[in-house]
Formats: C-alpha cells, sequence, structure tokens
C-alpha cells in the first residue's frame, strides 16, 4: 500500500501566497519610505495582519447567529479571547504547517500486530496534513501510530475524497491489526460520514470516528461559498440531507453512536455552534474555542487520546 501523500497542490498555493505576502510588504515598505510614519505602520500592519480583521468579521457573525442556539452562549468576553487565539493559530497552520512543513513527520508504514489502534486524521477545508503535527507529535511520543490524507482536489466534491479516505484506513488497519480510530477536523467530519456510509464493510474497519468543529448540520458561512465542496456545507444543502437519508437506510438506529463530536460556541468557521454535534452520538462542548486553535486545546486532544476506543477498551 502507498505511504505518506507525495504532494500537496494547497502546499504549492500557500507557499506562494506567503512568498507573495512577504513580496507585498517588502515593495511598500520600499515604495512608502520617507512618507509619514504611522501611514508606513498602518499600510504594513495591513498586510501583515490584514487577516485578523477577516477573523473579527467572522466572531460578529458568531455572535448574531448564535443567539438562538441551544449550547451555551459565549460572551463578548470569550469571544474577544477567542478571537485573538485564532490570530495566533492562523499563520502557524496556513503559512509553516501546511505549506513548508506537511511532509516533515510521515506517516507509519511498518505493519505489526500490536492490537494498538492506530489513528487516521482526515483535515477539513483548505487544509492538509501538515494541519496534524502537533497530533502526530504527541502521538509518536506515545508510541501510537498514524495514516493521514491530503483531501484534494482542494475545491472539489466531498465525494471525491472517498477513496482516499478508504485507502488511508485500510493502511491504517494494516499497521496494527485492528481497526483504527478517525480523528477528523471541520469538513473532513463530512467526509469520513461520507466514506462510512458509502462503504459496506465501515462498521468492521473504523472503531470510532471523533470530529473537531466538523459542520454536521451546514453551516452559516457556507451560504457565501461557491466551490463545490463549499457549497456542500451549506445549512440543510442537498448533499446534506442525501447524505442523512442514506445513513438513516444503513443504520436505522445508533445512527452515529460510533461518533465523539467536539463542539464549540466561539467556533467562527462552523456555527450555529449545535451544527457540529450529531443525535445520538457522545457530543462533548469545548468553552470558548476558535475553529482551527480547538483542534489543539489540551482539552480536546487529551480528551481524544484518553477514549476507551485508543486505550482498546471498544470493539469495532
Amino acid at each position: 500500500m502507498a505511504a505518506t501523500p507525495s504532494s500537496s497542490t494547497l502546499a504549492r498555493l500557500q507557499q506562494l501566497i506567503v512568498f507573495a505576502t512577504v513580496g507585498l510588504f517588502a515593495g511598500w515598505m520600499a515604495w512608502s519610505w520617507g512618507r509619514p510614519g504611522w501611514a508606513v505602520a498602518v499600510g504594513g500592519v495591513l498586510l501583515l495582519f490584514g487577516y485578523a480583521l477577516v477573523l473579527g468579521l467572522e466572531f460578529f457573525a458568531v455572535a448574531h447567529v448564535n443567539r438562538h442556539d441551544p449550547a451555551p452562549q459565549a460572551t463578548a468576553r470569550t469571544l474577544v479571547k477567542a478571537w485573538w487565539r485564532e490570530v495566533q493559530a492562523a499563520p502557524r497552520v496556513f503559512s509553516w504547517r501546511q505549506p513548508f512543513r506537511w511532509w516533515c513527520l510521515p506517516d507509519d508504514h511498518a505493519a505489526g500486530a500490536t492490537g494498538q489502534p492506530a489513528v487516521v486524521f482526515v483535515h477539513g477545508f483548505v487544509c492538509n496534513r501538515g494541519f496534524w503535527l502537533p497530533w502526530m507529535q504527541r502521538l509518536r511520543s506515545r508510541g501510537l501510530r498514524y495514516t493521514s490524507v491530503n483531501l484534494e482536489p482542494v475545491f472539489g466534491s466531498i465525494d471525491d475524497y472517498i477513496p482516499l479516505i478508504d485507502e488511508a484506513v485500510r493502511r491504517a488497519h494494516a499497521l496494527t491489526g485492528v481497526a483504527p480510530v478517525l480523528v477528523c477536523h471541520s469538513m473532513g467530519g463530512l467526509a469520513v460520514r461520507a466514506w462510512r456510509a458509502a462503504t459496506p464493510d465501515a462498521d468492521n474497519l473504523v472503531r470510532h470516528i471523533v470530529t473537531i468543529g466538523s459542520p454536521h448540520h451546514g453551516t452559516w458561512l457556507a451560504q457565501f461559498s461557491h466551490v463545490p465542496n463549499g457549497r456542500q456545507m451549506r445549512q440543510d444543502g442537498p448533499w446534506l440531507r442525501a447524505l442523512r437519508q442514506l445513513e438513516a437506510q444503513r443504520w436505522p438506529t445508533g445512527t452515529y453512536a460510533p461518533f465523539t463530536c467536539w463542539y464549540s460556541s466561539a467556533d467562527n468557521i462552523v456555527f450555529p455552534a449545535s451544527t457540529a454535534t450529531l443525535p445520538g452520538a457522545d457530543n462533548r462542548f469545548v468553552h470558548g474555542q476558535p475553529h482551527v486553535a480547538m483542534a489543539f486545546a489540551d482539552e480536546v486532544m487529551e480528551g481524544t487520546l484518553s477514549l476507551p476506543a485508543l486505550q482498546g477498551g471498544l470493539s469495532p
């Protein structure tokens, strides 16, 4: 079986964005030399940290949309703190790990019947396997094994990712001889649900599924997307309705019993907050964590790694 994904179109795209941003910043500084210091500073800050303004708009939307959601409400202070966490987390992921470090910790490949489940990492929208580097480091330190995917085409249909997930799941099963645990962020949770619904032996191949900030019922922001996978994440959209119907046919009872779903009322991408939960799943609320940073919160990482499924306590 193939090992670590060998290419990433997204990494090349994000490298280009990083280099273009640095070039624009250098050009601005050269062009504005001799002008008032405040003007130079404002232009430089906007070029390097303009994304923080976009994040701010997202959190304003969160405060408005979540008003009628049953999840515990985030206060204004909580949202400001969440915004600051996301301002710090975003460049680490999108300007460093994914464009430049996505390959640095390869998947495990040497098979051996350890009896300890491996982990399959499935990232979300506009991400690659580099997203999971902190998780990979933690698993390596504990002797746990893992496989991963790069979900491409980046802006394709979620259904296009089914073969990629299937291959990673079967690699993980071959590593240890037991069914793996899937850990998914954002859109990755929907991709895994699509894989599970389309795979006849899915229940034998997977031990447990963990989703972190996944738009299981769509997200308010998706109404502004015009790419295929973005449109599929629209609230109560046709793709999500079809997926729910297929799941209900496959599993009339206990449809989502194998799932643990982490969600937050400070999630700035997947909201209303309860859209990241599933009926009958082990839904776990995280206080004050935004979309990207939530995946690396100790509560989420340690809570996931301490699940019985990863301790060998659950049957596949």
